[in-house]
C-alpha cells in the first residue's frame, strides 16, 4: 500500500537539507517543496539540492516549485540563468510590435524559463499571474500583471500556460479568483474586495480562458460579494461558487502561503481551514522548524479528487522539450533588450521571511 501524500508544499531553510529536514520529509511524505532565494546559490548547488529532495522523499512525482515569473520575482538569477522580463513589460510589447510578436515573446519567455527549471530538476512554476492591473493595485503585484486589458492578460497567459505544459513544467495560475483590486499587500494584511460579482467579471475572465491549467493558486482576499467573513483561501463559498463554478477551474488548487499575514491564527489551523474549504493542498514558505514540526504531525492527506488532479500533473512532467533554445533566446532578446535587474529588497515573500526571522530572534 502506497504511503498517503501529505497535502502540502513545504519549505526548507538553506541550500542543502539538514538532518531534521530529512527526517520530516521522510516521515510526512509531502506533495513537494517550494524553493526561494535563500535556497539557491548557483546552478550546480541547485541541481544537487533538487536531487537530494527527491531522493529523501522517495517519490518520482515529488513537486519542486519556484516563483519564476520574471522581472523582480525570479528566484533563478543571471548570469547562470536566463534573465526574464516582468509580465507588465511583456504586456506592453503588442503596443509597439503587434499582437503576434507579443505572443511569440510570451512563448519564448516560458521556453527559456522551462529550460532553466528542467535543467535543475524543478518541475512546477508558480506562474503566470493572471491578475488585472488597476490604479489601486498594490505595488507588490502591479508589475507582475500583464495588463489592465483582460483579453490581453488571458491571451498572453494562455500562451505561457500551454508552453509550460508542452515542455514538461506544471504552470500554476495565480491568484484565483483575481487579486487586482487588492490595494494592500496580503503578505502584510488582508485586502478587502468590495466590487460586485458583475464588476468582477473582468477579473475572472483571464482565469476562465485558462481554466484548463493543471494547477492554480488562491488569493488571500476578502471577497465581500460572496463571503464577507472569511478570506477566499479559507472560504468554501468562494472556492465552490467562484473558482470552481463561475471560473470553471477544475485543476489542482493550492493555497497561497498560509504564513502570510492576511491569514490569522495558528499555522495548523490556517492549513486545516484551507483544506476544508476546498484547496487540494496548502503552501507553507517560512521553513520555521517549530511550525514545520507542528504541521507535519497533522493528518492532512490528499483526497481522492486531489489525487486525480495530481495524476494530470504527473503526465505533464513527462513531456520532453524539443526546443531550439538558441533561436528562442535570440528572438526573445531582439524584442526585449532591457531586462530589469533583480531587486532583493522588493521581494515581498523574502521580506516576510526576514520579518519573521527577526521576530523569532527578539523573542
Amino acid at each position: 500500500m502506497e504511503k498517503p501524500i501529505f497535502a502540502a508544499m513545504l519549505s526548507i531553510a538553506g541550500t542543502s537539507l539538514s538532518d531534521n529536514e530529512k527526517m520530516w520529509m521522510e516521515k510526512s511524505n509531502p506533495l513537494g517543496i517550494s524553493l526561494f532565494g535563500r535556497n539557491i546559490q548557483n546552478k550546480t548547488q541547485l541541481q544537487k539540492l533538487c536531487r537530494e529532495i527527491k531522493e529523501t522523499i522517495g517519490r518520482d512525482d515529488v513537486l519542486i516549485a519556484v516563483d519564476q515569473e520574471g522581472g523582480r520575482v525570479r528566484r533563478l538569477r543571471e548570469p547562470e540563468f536566463f534573465p526574464c522580463a516582468a509580465q507588465i513589460d511583456l504586456g506592453k510589447i503588442d503596443d509597439t510590435y503587434g499582437a503576434d510578436t507579443a505572443l511569440k515573446t510570451a512563448k519564448n519567455h516560458a521556453l527559456l524559463i522551462a529550460h532553466d527549471l528542467k535543467a535543475c530538476g524543478i518541475n512546477w512554476n508558480y506562474a503566470p499571474c493572471l491578475d488585472i492591473c488597476y490604479p489601486e493595485t498594490t505595488d507588490a503585484l502591479k508589475s507582475r500583471c500583464f495588463s489592465s486589458d483582460e483579453k490581453k492578460a488571458a491571451r498572453l497567459g494562455k500562451t505561457m500556460v500551454d508552453t509550460y505544459i508542452q515542455n514538461g513544467i506544471c504552470p500554476c495560475i495565480k491568484h484565483l479568483p483575481g487579486h487586482g483590486h487588492a490595494a494592500c499587500d496580503p503578505h502584510l494584511g488582508l485586502p478587502i474586495i468590495k466590487q460586485s460579482l458583475k464588476e468582477l467579471e473582468k477579473d475572472f475572465y483571464p482565469f476562465q480562458v485558462n481554466n484548463h491549467s493543471p494547477a492554480g493558486m488562491t488569493a488571500h482576499i476578502m471577497l465581500e460579494a460572496v463571503d464577507a467573513k472569511t478570506p477566499a483561501t479559507q472560504s468554501k463559498k468562494v472556492i465552490d461558487t467562484v473558482i470552481r463554478k463561475i471560473i470553471g477551474f477544475d485543476g489542482f488548487l493550492i493555497s497561497d502561503a498560509i504564513d502570510m499575514h492576511a491569514l490569522k491564527g495558528r499555522v495548523e489551523d490556517k492549513a486545516a481551514k484551507a483544506l476544508q474549504a476546498g484547496c487540494d493542498a496548502f503552501c507553507y514558505c517560512s521553513a520555521n522548524e517549530d511550525e514545520l514540526s507542528v504541521l507535519t504531525k497533522q493528518k492532512y492527506f490528499l483526497s481522492d479528487n486531489s489525487l486525480i488532479r495530481l495524476a494530470k500533473i504527473r503526465d505533464i512532467l513527462h513531456h520532453k522539450s524539443k526546443v531550439d533554445i538558441k533561436t528562442a533566446q535570440s528572438e526573445y532578446f531582439d524584442v526585449y533588450k532591457q531586462i530589469e535587474a533583480y531587486d532583493d529588497k522588493y521581494d515581498a515573500t523574502e521580506i516576510l521571511h526576514l520579518m519573521q526571522k527577526h521576530k523569532q530572534e527578539s523573542e
